[in-house]
């Protein structure tokens, strides 16, 4: 019998949930409960209950799913600090995560998923993001925490035979705490070193015997960690607020309803870069950095990194907000489950930054604000299992439409910094010079995807999996130029164009594919999973959004507008298995993707300005192996590994930027052929453990525990063509934790995030101007702090 203790909901949902506009979320499969204490995965360790997930739109045991899957559960999440997907990626080898803003922001498995470096409104992910069945466009959604989460799966490899956008990498599946018809809450505060404190709150509970409903709430308060010398202020802040709510409607067992709504916003002073290194170019001497910078007598605010100093002398903002409304209708058909996802999501995105890096007036305004809506509708039947013949059959319909008007403007330093000291002599040549960039988007999708499973025998299936995807993009590029020294001179007129120029540009494509996959998966005993799978998958053409190079007569090359999509082909084989009395749990697999018309930044020294622009180079391929181990050897210990080998490299890339070093010359492109991808180490692991013994405190029953968790990875390229320069050396990251878990349903611990306080890089860029300036932006310094919770 559902409770009827209603009497808290009548005031919450009379004061918050009217203020939110009703979103609706689709039902799967009801969640499953939480673990037991030691339910594993090769993320959650030790032995125990099996784990459920709904990776492929059914709930099934981990162990019998032919697909290489990790799994998070939200205890971990909370255990762990890893409260988005930055820090997710430390509990994920194959997980890279790179983010110089929101906006540019990189979400990778396995090495791919999107160009490195670059934002580019007009490419699809690799990496799709799904939270509650909705498909979130906008990867700046990975930036913001996670809130109230069941559990995260980790998907590698092509999925678009039962997901409704196609990607080529992978997906994370996120499944958030569903409303409960029993009364139910928890309670988390965190609070630490640096002005961090995070408070989290969840409230579940029946409205009456047939609608339950479900609030969360979460923000996230931290101090820079950086301080910037020009203003007195610390920057890259956290500054993070998030909330939802749910409605469940459950007339009956055949039938549920979820709606929901959540607005989430970021409002920090960042993002600050420091000062690391210069590299020599192939600029003259006097336009390098040293001697640009002895002209105007600057010196960086320090040239030790780790010092986090910075001297930014434009507004550093990276505002933004996003949120959104679904339903998700669920409908028991009797031999099978018919689910509706209706969902419409809105990405609004307001920046300000400093993209020279120094103090100096040569970039003074540079914020590209950016509006995104979009819509997606998901219809899928699943079959009811259980049969020699089960599938799953789905209809996916996707728009989404962004909105951009961008501002560039130069300073009084411009003209000597990025011409020279002859040709920009005249400080006012480039001095109040603008550039304002006006795009409209609009991209529609629809998909026809389905995926059989045949069961040949007991121990043998074949799973086939088809999609007909259709694409159609449209995109409108205006850049308009002005400002900077009045003159009717050609020779001054082109100097200014070669730093900002007005072009406009329209480019429409269109474009059906045909995608599938096979998977085949033996399981000679109850313990072990054997399988094997082919994809042929694709990344849709795209368009560029950031300009085009233009013809030797100035006007734009309109045919290097749009980008042809990438081709890929999928290998995979896996085994899985499970330890004799549940004490733990295994799972190998090993991978070789191609990709031809991989979507890069290229030049072309063919065309009469010479610049970066979005273009296929030839193939690239990323290979490997994976392993994962989970154990529980001991009553209290649990213990658990991930490691990662990632081979990706440039198969063919003969037309690629000149690496920093090379730049600024006569190279114009260079042959990159079998060098490796960006923001990919070879070695990547994360490992675990945790001890906890029965204890009393204060004469409550409950655990003492002591907990690690770290992340080691080798050194990665942080430049899409390898620089000597701009490499990021290998390193280890360990997190402690200990503490006391009340049976009565409270828990307090102390931790330690970075413990021995690791130098290291997110990632490192170079100045624009061929300058050799190189900066990059710290990883987070030690952190320490206390976290108290309580479940009711």
């Amino acid at each position: 019998m559902h409770s009827r203790s209603v009497g808290p909901w009548l005031a919450l949902s009379t004061l918050l949930f009217p203020a939110a506009p009703a979103f609706a979320q689709a039902a799967e499969p009801p969640p499953p409960a939480p673990p037991a204490d030691g339910a594993a995965s090769p993320a959650d360790p030790g032995g125990g209950p099996a784990i459920i997930v709904t990776a492929r739109r059914r709930a099934e045991n981990l162990a019998d799913v032919p697909l290489a899957i990790s799994i998070v559960q939200g205890e971990t999440i909370d255990a762990t600090g890893s409260f988005n997907v930055g820090r997710l990626q430390q509990l994920q080898p194959s997980l890279t995560f790179y983010s110089s803003n929101p906006r540019n922001t990189a979400v990778n498995i396995r090495g791919i998923g999107a160009p490195f470096g670059l934002t580019n409104d007009g490419i699809e992910q690799g990496v799709g993001i799904y939270i509650d069945d909705v498909y979130y466009a906008r990867v700046a959604a990975s930036t913001f925490d996670f809130l109230d989460v069941e559990r995260i799966e980790v998907l590698r490899g092509p999925q678009g035979t039962l997901y409704g956008k196609n990607t080529t990498a992978g997906a994370l599946n996120i499944t958030s705490r569903q409303p409960t018809f029993d009364f139910e809450g928890s309670a988390q505060l965190s609070t630490g070193n640096l002005g961090y404190v995070q408070g989290k709150a969840a409230l579940s509970g029946p409205l009456s015997d047939t609608v339950a409903a479900r609030l969360v709430a979460s923000a996230t308060r931290r101090s820079g960690t950086l301080l910037n010398v020009t203003t007195g202020s610390k920057v890259n802040e956290i500054d993070n607020f998030g909330t939802r709510g749910q409605i469940l409607w459950q007339p009956g067992d055949r039938f549920s309803l979820t709606l929901a709504a959540d607005y989430n916003r970021q409002d920090p002073e960042c993002c600050g870069q420091v000062f690391v290194r210069v590299a020599p170019t192939e600029r003259a001497a006097n336009r390098q950095f040293e001697s640009l910078a002895a002209h105007f007598g600057y010196e960086p605010a320090s040239r030790q990194p780790f010092d986090r100093l910075v001297d930014h002398d434009t507004e550093l903002r990276a505002r933004q907000s996003f949120g959104g409304v679904s339903a998700r209708a669920r409908l028991d058909l009797g031999d099978g489950m018919l689910t509706s996802v209706t969902a419409w999501r809105a990405w609004d995105w307001n920046p300000s930054n400093d993209r020279d890096y120094t103090a100096l007036p040569i970039t003074t305004i540079s914020a590209n604000p950016s509006s995104q809506r979009q819509w997606t509708q998901e219809l899928r039947y699943n079959s009811g299992g259980g049969h020699d013949l089960d599938y799953v059959i789905g209809l996916f319909l996707f728009r989404q439409t962004i909105r951009s008007t961008g501002l560039q403007a130069q300073g009084s330093a411009a003209s000597y910094w990025l011409l020279g000291p002859t040709a920009g002599s005249d400080p006012a040549l480039l001095d109040g010079l603008q550039q304002t960039t006006d795009i409209d988007y609009r991209n529609d999708s629809a998909a026809l995807f389905g995926r059989l499973t045949w069961q040949l025998a007991s121990d043998f299936s074949i799973e086939p999996g088809l999609r007909l995807n259709y694409d159609r993009k449209r995109a409108d590029y205006a850049a308009v130029a002005s400002g900077g020294l009045e003159t009717s001179d050609p020779a001054l007129i082109a100097r200014k164009a070669g730093v900002l120029q007005s072009q406009s540009y329209q480019t429409r494509l269109s474009d059906w594919n045909l995608s599938g996959d096979v998977t085949a998966s033996w399981k000679p005993s109850a313990d072990w999973l054997v399988y094997a799978t082919y994809a042929r998958s694709f990344k849709s053409g795209g368009v560029n959004l950031s300009g085009i190079p233009n013809r030797a007569d100035g006007t734009p090359a309109s045919e290097l507008a749009a980008v042809k999509p990438e081709k890929v082909n999928h290998f995979e084989i896996g085994v899985k298995g499970t330890l004799a009395g549940g004490a733990g749990n295994w799972s190998l697999a090993a991978y070789r993707t191609d990709i031809r018309d991989y979507q890069a930044t290229v030049v072309n020294g063919a065309v009469g300005v010479l610049r970066g622009y979005l273009a296929n180079a030839a193939k690239v391929r990323t290979q490997g192996v994976e392993a994962e181990l989970a154990l529980r050897p001991v009553r209290g210990l649990t213990l658990s590994g991930s490691l990662a080998f990632t081979d990706a490299t440039y198969v063919s890339f003969a037309d690629a930027p000149p690496p920093l070093e090379q730049s600024g010359g006569a190279t114009m492109v260079v042959d990159i052929s079998g060098e490796r991808l960006p923001g990919v180490s070879r070695w990547a692991a994360s490992y675990s453990a945790e001890y906890a013994h029965p204890a009393d405190l204060l004469g409550t029953a409950g655990e003492a525990f002591a907990a690690m968790d770290g992340s080691s990875r080798s050194r990665w390229s942080s430049s899409p063509t390898p620089s000597d320069y701009m490499w990021v050396d290998g390193f280890t990251l360990i997190n402690l934790r200990a503490g006391y878990r009340a049976d009565a349903g409270w828990e307090a611990f102390g931790w330690v995030r970075n413990a021995f306080d690791t130098e290291t890089f997110d990632f490192l860029t170079a100045q624009s101007g061929s300058t050799g300036l190189i900066v990059g932006q710290p990883a987070d310094p030690r952190s320490y702090g206390i976290t108290l919770s309580a479940h009711f």
